[in-house]
């Protein structure tokens, strides 16, 4: 059975940094493009960042400039950086792949997700900003 496993989240201030993690069991990440996704409490989940099978990187307009997206050394593993943090980051964070639907929204400036689209979620990892 698939499996996302994140990890990397945590507390810290307005301009901070975190990296995020994300490994993968199974072919989910499979010559897919694969992404970072994001839930804040009572909102909708987004697609903040995406790095297609050939190495392309996209960004929602909310974090561009600030995120980077980028496939492991170790097969099936991708990572989000994150830097100048805002308190808007806050969320769960989850990873897995993206459809052509991501893509096209992406390229469009954002993206939300029909949850139950996907066979596989993670449990997330929790972003908290705040002084």
């Amino acid at each position: 059975q698939a499996q996302l496993v994140e990890s990397g989240g945590g507390v810290v201030q307005p301009g901070g940094s975190l990296r995020l993690s994300c490994v993968a069991s199974g072919s989910i990440f499979s010559r897919n493009n694969v992404g970072w996704y994001r839930q804040p409490p009572g909102k909708q989940r987004e697609l903040v960042a995406l790095i297609t099978s050939g190495g392309t990187r996209m960004y929602a307009d909310s974090v561009k400039g600030r995120f980077t997206i980028s496939r492991g050394n170790v097969k099936n593993t991708v990572h989000l950086q994150m830097n100048n943090l805002k308190s808007e980051d806050t969320a769960t964070y989850y990873c897995n792949s993206v459809s052509l639907d991501g893509l096209f929204g992406l390229q469009r400036g954002s993206y939300f997700p029909k949850i139950s689209d996907y066979d596989y979620w993670g449990q997330g990892t929790q972003v908290t900003v705040s002084s």
